[in-house]
């Protein structure tokens, strides 16, 4: 299993622990409702293990979206 250090997801995110964790349970809820996995994992692995994974990998950002 890989093993994912905070600091390279807290890049992805903004350097907010609170992003993370909406991004990351997000994705894992996407992913347990069946949606494609961005990269290769067996399936006995967590959708939210799975979800850190992916944004390890680079293959998931966190993206402000500001009102106009």
């Amino acid at each position: 299993m890989l093993d994912v250090a905070l600091e390279n997801l807290l890049d992805e995110s903004g350097d907010s622990v609170y992003k993370l964790v909406i991004l990351v349970s997000k994705r894992a809820l996407e992913i347990a409702e069946g949606q494609p996995k961005l990269i290769e994992a067996d399936s006995s692995i967590k959708p939210s293990t799975v979800a850190m994974q992916e944004i390890a990998a680079g293959k998931l950002h966190y993206k402000q979206i500001r009102p106009q």
